[in-house]
């Protein structure tokens, strides 16, 4: 017979999933002939340790739980320094010494890559960062119903927790965001509630350049800024200019979408730009609210530098940049090419892009807003077939098709920048057919703390 009473277990963590939390296995005695298997999610636990954890609803067969207790403690568990780690869902790692997290990250790709058949000895060790913290260039914090500023909880994507810091973020950007947090409770204005779809303030988006140290705030709300909100609007530009001269855009966007994400119907530029600035490698870039930049500016550097080093490329040959976004890596590879032809499906991208080789004096590029296996065939028709083709697709990676194309189109070299070994090492047994090589990965801690880990490859055409 089923019972519903909560039984407490002592569980060893066999593994951790794909969001860094630890796994493990109870098996549960329900009153019948055998015992049922439980299968449990840990957070903020570490492969092999013991952990005393309390579970109920035995009709479950997986269920989440918080550990109440750590009975033996993973030789490499510190004391996270962050006070909100215990419910914040914004890092999963603050309890792994750094040296750990990077062995962890260089495993996983050389188990993804194995289970795909190929050799993990090609990877090399994870590239870490001297100083992990305080390295994110871009947040988004959201806003609870009360009004509240702050980062989803734990494992619950309806609570917001209310934030004092953030240690992964730098410091003038999180002061800022206290700034709006206070203007916010001053003058009493409601958050947004995503089950009734009510209320003003969404989200506030924070940009800061390292290199410039330009910093953009943006803020979501359900109403423009005109009206009953004019005043409030109004204090809060002054505050800002007044106190924070390092912040050279300040937008408001009018977003009455029941998606939670930062999108804008309406814009409205409170104080200085709709942009700012930003650079790497000697290359300025403009910044919108919405363009993709990476947001770890010292480790994104690096994967530009090594993309470059395996790349090798020459001024006598011409270059696909598939997935190119801005440009991040079309400027420098188009100083060192003959000709570029940027592909990229999301037009203001590309018109980003097209305006930063400009700023930059480059002249020899090419831009297309399409998708990628289209814009590789209408590129290959008017370009020819390129020496060299470096892709860095999103997370759920170039897919199938995509990578057939490419194999079909014989570049003598491909650099695959990626932000997700699993979609990676899938992506790259494609072009094995193609006469395409696996040489060398190298991974790049861009997140620490979280499981997230980014690779730079290049496969080298044997046929």
């Amino acid at each position: 017979m089923t019972t519903t009473q909560s039984e407490t277990y002592i569980t060893e963590i066999n593994d951790l999933d794909k969001k860094g939390s630890g796994r493990a296995v109870v098996w549960r005695d329900i009153g019948e002939v055998n015992p049922r298997k439980l299968k449990l999610t840990i957070p903020q636990t570490l492969p092999g340790e013991k952990v005393r954890v309390t579970v109920g609803q035995p009709e479950r067969k997986r269920t989440r739980v918080m550990p109440e207790e750590i009975v033996e403690a993973h030789p490499e568990r510190v004391e996270a320094p962050c006070p909100h780690f215990d419910r914040c869902g914004g890092c999963v790692w603050q309890h792994w010494k750094y040296t750990g997290q990077l062995n962890q990250k260089t495993n996983h790709v050389k188990k993804v890559l194995e289970e795909q058949g190929f050799d993990s000895s090609l990877v090399h060790d994870t590239i870490g960062m001297e100083d992990p913290w305080r390295y994110r260039n871009k947040m988004e914090f959201t806003f609870a119903p009360d009004g509240s500023l702050g980062l989803h909880e734990l494992g619950n994507f309806r609570k917001i927790i209310s934030l004092e810091t953030c240690l992964i973020a730098g410091k003038e950007m999180v002061e800022a965001t206290m700034e709006v947090a206070d203007w916010a409770k001053d003058y009493e204005l409601s958050g947004y509630n995503k089950d009734s779809h009510e209320g003003l303030l969404r989200h506030l988006m924070v940009r800061q350049s390292f290199a410039t140290g330009e910093v953009m705030l943006g803020l979501f709300a359900t109403e423009s800024p005109t009206g009953e909100l004019e005043a409030a609007a109004k204090d809060l530009e002054e505050r800002i200019t007044k106190n924070f001269p390092q912040v050279k855009s300040l937008m408001w966007f009018k977003n009455t979408d029941w998606a939670d994400r930062t999108q804008a119907e309406e814009t409205y530029n409170l104080a200085g730009r709709d942009f700012i600035y930003d650079e790497m490698l000697g290359y300025r870039y403009r910044i919108w609210f919405d363009t993709f930049f990476q947001t770890n500016p010292t480790q994104a550097q690096k994967l530009v530098e090594l993309a470059l080093e395996m790349a090798q490329p020459k001024e006598t040959e011409k270059m696909i940049d598939l997935f190119c976004g801005v440009g991040t890596f079309s400027l420098p590879f188009a100083n060192r090419v003959g000709k570029l032809a940027g592909i990229e499906i999301v037009e203001t991208s590309i018109e980003s892009a097209k305006r930063n080789a400009k700023d930059n004096g480059i002249d020899n590029t090419y831009f297309l807003a399409k998708d990628a296996r289209r814009g590789i065939d209408e590129v290959l028709e008017s370009f020819g077939i390129p020496e060299l083709l470096l892709l860095d697709p999103p997370r759920s990676g170039a897919g199938g098709k995509v990578m057939r194309r490419i194999g079909r189109a014989q570049p003598e070299r491909v650099v695959y920048v990626s932000c997700n070994p699993d979609s990676f090492a899938v992506d790259i047994k494609e072009l094995e057919p193609f006469g395409y090589e696996l040489v060398e990965v190298q991974p790049v801690d861009l997140f620490p703390h979280t499981m997230h880990v980014e690779c730079v490859a290049i496969l080298i055409n044997k046929m």
